[in-house]
């Protein structure tokens, strides 16, 4: 059985489309097997050109789950891409370095701290969506195109706009949850090329039927 390989950077023929863990190098950042990044001008410059403000000394982890689907100019925005709040000036004086480092407290000590930021499993991102920092997005959930996501977004569910809210859910509660239980993502790849006319049957009562039994 000829599968894909997921320690390739390039999976197909086309050449935009790369496997991204195989092309990240920052400690602070980790990402699940077959997961991709689709980019016609530089699919392997991902972590240079779509990980903002990224210094892994600050402290937050980019963690992204196997099996997602990120489009073109989808950019993450890391905790460090702050600015102190709780002073009269929000300017970085000490980044400048002279009399203006000596007399400020330490830049990243100061910011604000947002947590990791997840992304789950299954998830596609729209083109040029944007992630703020400490946002977690759930198993299964869609992130409309040219959309900035500033709170958490619950698996299976669609959202989209400026700040991002929910559009609609995906599919009923029952459904939601025989997937979840499922975790298709982490069976083995053999018996997962099997599975795949259950994952892309449009034919819903069908699949829930066949969770069903399996969940038994």
């Amino acid at each position: 059985m000829k599968l894909p390989n997921p320690n390739e950077v390039f999976p197909n023929e086309y050449g935009t489309t790369c496997f991204l863990k195989n092309v990240i190098t920052a400690p602070n950042i980790s990402v699940g097997d077959y997961t991709y990044y689709d980019d016609p001008a530089d699919p392997t410059g991902f972590e240079k050109n779509n990980v903002l403000f990224n210094w892994p000394e600050f402290g937050d982890r980019l963690i992204i789950g196997k099996f997602c689907a990120i489009a073109s100019g989808v950019k993450f925005v890391m905790g460090s891409a702050n600015h102190r709040l709780g002073s009269v000036s929000t300017y970085p004086f000490h980044v400048f370095g002279g009399a203006w480092a000596e007399n400020t407290p330490d830049h990243l000590a100061q910011l604000p701290f947002k947590g990791d930021t997840v992304v789950g499993n299954d998830v596609w991102l729209g083109r040029e969506s944007v992630v703020m920092p400490g946002v977690t997005i759930g198993d299964g959930a869609i992130v409309a195109a040219c959309s900035v996501v500033t709170r958490d977004v619950e698996p299976y569910t669609v959202v989209g706009g400026n700040p991002a809210r929910l559009i609609r859910r995906r599919f009923d509660a029952e459904l939601t949850q025989l997937l979840l239980a499922l975790r298709w993502w982490d069976v083995e790849p053999e018996r997962l090329a099997e599975f795949l006319p259950v994952l892309c049957d449009e034919n819903l009562e069908a699949v829930r039927q066949t969770l069903r039994q399996l969940a038994r």
